[in-house]
């Protein structure tokens, strides 16, 4: 039996038409597709692997030189490649994380401030590329302006921003070029930093179109403007980077030989190796103190004049009370305290022994402790201790490290704190203020542990240290750190060479001691004298070479960066007034 099927019946509304364009619709909508995402984010990785391989370890610093040039690249095209500001923040972390890597290295805890800290600082990539782009199709600045502008002015930003990280500069790479970087003290290390981004922004105008389009950084057979200067504007580019680069080495050259340094006090800075964690064992305290004891007794054969220990190596704490409260009231008030064990007098008189039995000064960090009947604090301290052995007001660290030292909010919000896998009462106060001392006719001022990698900071105390009545100045700056929580890693180095920079900047030379290394002697122009090897038990002595000269940067401070930070945001104000996205005119003439 054969049964027929009726065709089906479909309604006008369920007829399917496929959607016709017109040509002028395909042609459009195909101008509109990006380049590829790989162009971009290779060229963007370039820039993260070649300003890792400028800093120590590898601490190939002429790298540095080209370093920015492929992300300057980026900066030139009109029409950004696919995701090319992610391919950005990526190159910032292929910086960043091996950069910091050393991190890890002070408790299981930190591998999250790692973590943290490289997210957080890779962020500065992708803003110097849209700055930069702003600046070159919005603003029609040259790319060799645009880029420093915006790299320089993101520098200070991040020096002061959240207490600020001023580590890993770009012109900290420089630091092997002793001439050239002389010009840190007409605008501190950020005078620096521009010229070196200046020549990558020179070097990323080179390259040709067709050789952009062959990269595949432009749409195939698609019209799109690239920022490409003349011939004529390609040799003053070049010129005029070359032109500061041979001032920046001539002024270094003038500098230098402007004046002779003259012998300064005797140090001897003891250096132990001790791993950190055997800070908080206290039966570790006796052998701690008994080796650096030993290296003072075998550095005061030279007949030193200061003798410096590094940050928290004299283990007992130095305590001040209020003097009209007995320890009973001082024990009711802070049950959890030992208050006779805090208050043995032998401590200060074990301080005292030591300077009077070398017949030197002698500079130790310590933790500092001040009770009362409300409050319980603690610091990170040095004090002086006279050949006399009398013992000079005490030094309280002023800039702390942000999870190191204390938590952000932690008194406002306590709730943050139990969030935080630290203990109760972690932490450390900020001081109160500079302290200079007078020590055998020589004015010296300590800083502690990371203070010497902070530009402000520095250049404040020396300004602050001079004495209108006298018209004398600081002449050593005396920095006690432990480095011991990074053994072996390339921040011993990195955090050595930071310190150089900022004598030059201050034109102030500096002595370093430093648990597990690296102690220093490092005169006025950045240059260090003498120095020791990492992780190891030593001695390091030496006179102090004082310097005569003055300093722009210490009267007049950031002006440079500063500049460069108010250019920046004007730039980017002219950038969220526009397309943000695509920061150019519709038909763009490329800047000459």
């Amino acid at each position: 039996m054969a049964v027929e099927l009726a065709p089906a019946i479909q309604s006008p509304s369920s007829t399917w038409k496929p959607k016709t364009h017109s040509l002028e619709e395909i042609i459009a909508q195909g101008r509109s597709q990006p380049a590829p995402f790989r162009g971009g984010l290779l060229l963007c990785l370039a820039t993260g692997l070649l300003m890792w391989a400028a800093f120590p370890p590898v601490d190939f610093g002429f790298l540095a030189w080209a370093c920015l040039a492929p992300l300057g690249i980026l900066a030139r095209l009109e029409r950004p490649t696919r995701r090319m500001y992610w391919s950005a923040y990526l190159g910032g972390l292929m910086f960043w994380v091996p950069a910091l890597q050393w991190m890890r290295l002070g408790h299981a805890y930190m591998y999250g401030a790692w973590a943290a800290l490289a997210l957080y600082m890779a962020v500065y990539f992708p803003v110097a590329l849209w700055l930069t782009r702003v600046g070159v199709w919005r603003v029609r600045l040259p790319l060799c302006v645009a880029l420093p502008i915006a790299w320089t002015g993101l520098e200070l930003l991040r020096g002061f921003l959240m207490t600020g990280f001023a580590w890993y500069f770009l012109g900290h790479s420089q630091y092997r070029f002793t001439n050239l970087v002389q010009i840190a003290d007409l605008g501190g290390t950020y005078l620096v930093s521009f010229l070196v981004a200046a020549f990558g922004g020179c070097l990323a105008e080179l390259p040709s179109e067709a050789w952009l389009r062959s990269c595949g950084l432009v749409p195939a057979h698609i019209v799109s403007s690239i920022a490409s200067p003349t011939r004529r504007g390609v040799a003053w580019r070049v010129a005029t980077c070359l032109g500061l680069f041979v001032a920046a080495c001539g002024y270094g050259m003038v500098r230098r030989s402007g004046g002779d340094f003259a012998p300064g006090p005797r140090v001897a800075l003891i250096q132990g190796d001790f791993k950190c964690e055997l800070e908080h064992d206290e039966s570790t305290w006796v052998e701690i103190q008994r080796t650096h004891e030993r290296l003072t007794g075998e550095a005061v054969i030279g007949k030193p004049q200061l003798v410096v220990w590094p940050e928290t190596m004299f283990r007992w704490p130095l305590v001040e009370t209020p003097p009209d409260m007995t320890d009973g009231e001082l024990q009711r008030a802070h049950p959890n305290w030992s208050i006779a064990h805090l208050k043995d007098p032998n401590i200060a008189k074990r301080l005292s022994d030591l300077a009077q039995m070398g017949q030197t000064g002698l500079m130790v960090g310590l933790t500092g402790i001040e009770l009362d009947q409300d409050s319980a604090e603690r610091f990170n301290s040095a004090v002086l201790v006279q050949p006399s052995g009398k013992i000079e007001k005490r030094y309280d660290k002023l800039h702390r490290v942000v999870f190191g030292e204390y938590l952000p909010l932690a008194k406002d919000l306590p709730s943050i704190a139990k969030l935080i896998p630290y203990p109760e009462g972690f932490g450390i106060e900020a001081g109160q203020g500079f302290q200079v001392y007078d020590l055998a006719g020589f004015r010296i001022a300590p800083i502690i542990c990371f203070e010497d990698t902070v530009p402000h900071l520095v250049r404040d105390l020396v300004r602050q240290a001079h004495d209108p009545a006298t018209g004398r100045e600081l002449d050593v700056l005396v920095n006690l750190t432990n480095d011991g929580w990074f053994r072996g890693s390339s921040e011993h180095q990195q955090h050595l060479v930071t310190a150089t920079f900022r004598c030059i900047e201050t034109r102030t030379p500096m002595v370093r001691a430093v648990n597990s290394g690296i102690s220093a002697i490092i005169d006025g122009d950045g240059v260090v004298r003498e120095r020791a090897p990492h992780s190891r038990n030593t001695v390091v002595a030496g006179v102090v070479p004082l310097d005569p000269r003055r300093s722009l940067y210490v009267a007049t401070g950031d002006w440079f960066a500063s500049l460069c930070l108010v250019g920046s945001v004007l730039i980017a104000a002219r950038g969220v007034t526009g397309n943000a996205r695509h920061p150019a005119p519709t038909n763009p003439v490329p800047p000459a």
